[in-house]
């Protein structure tokens, strides 16, 4: 078999009261391509090195960048064969030396390193200990895979970047979508006035959760309609960000999650007298865990489009691919 799996051998040193086997499923491709591409392959179980965790996948979700790597080269990683994913909530299984964060046994939920720590689509995966933090015991496995990566690139951007005040002004682009919808959150918990852009039919789920105005992007320019925000999240292509700026007062920041595309972006912002910059999301165990406390307080919640086993997982792909789903879609392992 070609696919040589991402982590390397270690010392398994306590695992859980099940038996860890040989090998597991997972999904695989060995060239680029449309969701056909994609079939269910049998691996070695990997072994967790110094300071990485064995878990026990219980649900994995899909984020655009898998369907963007599944089709596409020039992104970044090497041609296939792969397996892709990196959303991960589970059970520790085994924990390799020098691990004291957790135990065999904990529930855990968070990304693995982004891009190169790909390899969530499996029944088991290994990764760095402080990717993840313990999985709240209010969401399901389900609802748990749904966060890390996409919640963690609003976090990032919203909090880390902009450090996001009360009484702001945020617009959110794809606002129902994957990181859409996590920003729109994050924002209003930080006591922002958010913004959000989406088609109509969407406009009921943000304004429960929490947005205060919605802009049909179908019907009204949004240049037109919005004026002197403080900051703008985009995870669209790099023309609308760049049609963004429009909508910033003087020295305001946009952060646009195109880090291919948009490279003319920030200095169009300096000509116009604000900051703009691209984000790439970092795994991230402070984020992760700030992440959990607002799950566990019901101040963030996941909205799951719709859910498939794990053999399915092209059918899934194909379904993200239409761009028309609200919130995420997750792949079931156990």
């Amino acid at each position: 078999m070609p696919f040589s799996h991402r982590a390397p051998p270690g010392k398994l040193v306590s695992m859980t009261n099940f038996d860890i086997p040989a090998t597991m499923r997972a999904i695989g491709q060995d060239v680029l391509g449309g969701p056909e591409v994609l079939h269910e392959i049998e691996l070695p179980v990997p072994s967790p090195g110094p300071g990485e965790i064995l878990i026990r996948v219980h649900a994995t979700a899909l984020n655009p960048t898998d369907w963007s790597h599944r089709a596409r080269a020039g992104l970044f990683l090497p041609a296939p064969p792969f397996v892709l994913g990196w959303d991960v909530s589970g059970e520790v299984a085994a924990i390799g030396a020098g691990v004291t964060l957790f135990r065999p046994g904990d529930e855990v939920f968070g990304m693995l390193p982004y891009p190169h720590g790909h390899g969530a689509a499996a029944e088991f995966v290994t990764g760095p200990t402080r990717a993840f933090a313990r999985k709240p015991a209010t969401l399901s496995h389900i609802e748990a895979a749904a966060v890390p990566l996409a919640a963690l690139t609003a976090w990032q951007a919203l909090v880390d970047t902009a450090n996001i005040q009360a009484g702001q002004r945020v617009l959110i682009h794809a606002a129902a979508g994957g990181v859409g919808h996590f920003a729109v959150q994050i924002a209003k918990h930080r006591g922002a006035h958010v913004i959000g852009t989406a088609s109509s039919a969407n406009h009921a789920l943000l304004r429960d959760l929490g947005a205060d105005e919605v802009i049909d992007y179908r019907t009204t320019d949004f240049t037109e309609a919005v004026r002197d925000v403080d900051v703008v999240l985009d995870p669209l292509t790099g023309e609308n960000a760049i049609r963004s700026l429009r909508t910033l007062r003087p020295g305001g920041l946009l952060t646009t999650l195109r880090a291919i595309g948009a490279e003319q972006v920030p200095a169009e912002a300096a000509a116009r007298g604000v900051r703009a910059v691209i984000l790439l999301v970092e795994h991230d165990h402070g984020g992760m865990t700030a992440l959990a406390e607002l799950a566990g307080s019901g101040a963030l919640r996941p909205v799951i489009a719709d859910t498939f086993p794990l053999a399915e997982a092209a059918k899934a792909h194909a379904l993200g691919e239409t761009g028309r789903t609200a919130g995420k879609l997750v792949l079931t392992v156990r």
